[in-house]
């Protein structure tokens, strides 16, 4: 499985993200598989990857969040039970990660 975080340039998520996934990967036992970051320039490129904002989550291609929104060079807000902030909690990841086993 390719693990993909996707950001924007400028975007003040996007380290605190790649840590984040890093450490869900691991604690999902799955900090062997391939994650790299890609950065988002143009509003093709977002059309073209279906890209909702900054930072998104993906595995394989597909968000692990998806959203109903335009695609669009914006950042990105979550729910996090409580309020919204501009990263998913730990635990929403996790169970992110852990649905692809049950697609397979």
């Amino acid at each position: 499985m390719d693990f993909e975080l996707r950001t924007i340039p400028g975007c003040p998520n996007s380290d605190p993200a790649l840590e984040l996934f890093r450490e869900v990967l691991a604690a999902e036992g799955k900090d062997k598989e391939p994650l790299s970051v890609r950065e988002v320039v143009s509003d093709t490129e977002a059309e073209d990857l279906r890209f909702h904002g900054s930072p998104s989550f993906t595995a394989n291609g597909g968000d692990l969040f998806p959203a109903e929104t335009a695609p669009a060079l914006s950042c990105r807000l979550y729910d996090t039970g409580r309020d919204v902030a501009g990263l998913p909690v730990l635990e929403s990841l996790r169970a992110a990660i852990r649905s692809l086993d049950s697609q397979k």
